[in-house]
């Protein structure tokens, strides 16, 4: 979901164009919000362990790298979140229209190599990276 297509807090809607129909909702989940996506929509989940000490690096590279993913097709938006008890451990969550937007678009992608060379050096150990599909939300 891309900034301009927020809504109110907790409030639902139809995205235009989607198919099939995929309802969001956004809600106060935190100071930046957070979105709950229910319909035919995938979930990207990585953990992402940062090397000691390249937090603050990590984080200017990704602000930086988004813009890669952002312009892929399929792509939905995403949400970055640093772990409280762990400050070198992220959550990164990408919504995609289709496993196939993320495994072949954008893994298949010249922005994808771009953004395995400004992001990846910074990960040990390597994050597993798992798709999910919403079954229920409130």
């Amino acid at each position: 979901m891309r900034s301009s297509d927020t809504v109110s807090p907790f409030r639902w809607r139809a995205r235009v164009g989607s198919s099939p129909t995929v309802m969001l909702a956004t809600g106060p989940y935190g100071a930046a919000g957070a979105t709950a996506y229910v319909g035919a929509m995938v979930l990207e989940h990585a953990l992402l362990d940062v090397r000691p000490g390249q937090e603050a690096d990590f984080e200017s590279a990704f602000a930086s790298a988004k813009a890669l993913i952002a312009a892929s097709p399929g792509f939905e938006g995403l949400t970055l979140s640093r772990c409280v008890e762990r400050p070198g451990t992220y959550l990164l969550l990408v919504h995609w229209r289709s496993l196939a937007d993320h495994t072949e678009g954008f893994r298949g992608s010249p922005a994808f190599a771009q953004w395995r060379t400004a992001l990846h050096h910074f990960y040990d150990p390597f994050p597993t990276v798992e798709h999910f599909e919403a079954t229920d939300s409130a």
